[in-house]
Parts: C-alpha cells; sequence; structure tokens
C-alpha cells in the first residue's frame, strides 16, 4: 500500500487526529496552510473526484457534515471557513485519495 491516507487510516503513520467514525477521519495538515487546516477523508480509498460513482454520494455527503461538525466543535462556525476539494495534479491534488480540506483563518 502506497498510499499516505491509507497508512494514517491503518495506524501506519501518525496523524493527528481530530475526528474518526467508520467511514471518515479527520486530521491536522502537516503542512497548513491557514491557522485551521483539517484534511477529512474517506476511510475507502477513492482516488479522486473524477473516479466518484453514483454509490459515493452519501459517502460524499459524509464528509461535508463532518467538516460542519468539526467547525462547530472549533468554534468556527460563525466567522467561517472554506471547504476545498483539488482534483487531479492540474487542480492541485498531490494525494491521490478524495479528500476535503477545511480551512480557516488568515488568507484562506
Amino acid at each position: 500500500m502506497s498510499c499516505i491516507f491509507c497508512k494514517i487510516i491503518k495506524k501506519g503513520i501518525p496523524a493527528e487526529v481530530v475526528f474518526e467514525n467508520e467511514d471518515v477521519i479527520a486530521f491536522k495538515d502537516i503542512k497548513p496552510i491557514a491557522p485551521v487546516h483539517i484534511v477529512i477523508i474517506p476511510k475507502r480509498h477513492i482516488a479522486s473526484v473524477v473516479n466518484l460513482k453514483e454509490e459515493d454520494e452519501i459517502l460524499m455527503g459524509k464528509l461535508i457534515m463532518t467538516a460542519k461538525k468539526i467547525a462547530d466543535d472549533l468554534k468556527i462556525s460563525e466567522k467561517g471557513y472554506k471547504l476545498l476539494i483539488r482534483v487531479g495534479r492540474g487542480g492541485g491534488q498531490e494525494v491521490d485519495h478524495i479528500h476535503l480540506h477545511l480551512l480557516s483563518g488568515g488568507n484562506a
């Protein structure tokens, strides 16, 4: 297994986990671009948005609802935040495992 996010899911690489359930795990980004920078990923490996299937619709909704919960827990909902999904190398995606960035503060 070469996917760094899959290794984090299997606890093969440490991460500062802020949320986890049976479908999703969220952790602090190791190279944050904002004061709050959380990466939210499905536990099932899906390389990118282009690889999504119709049956992944509920899972993608879970990513967004997880972001909302984390934002509420961090008390950043009122001041605002950004959700970002990068798609492919041209879109800035660096890890081939779909992930949602939760960004807040600074120039996020």
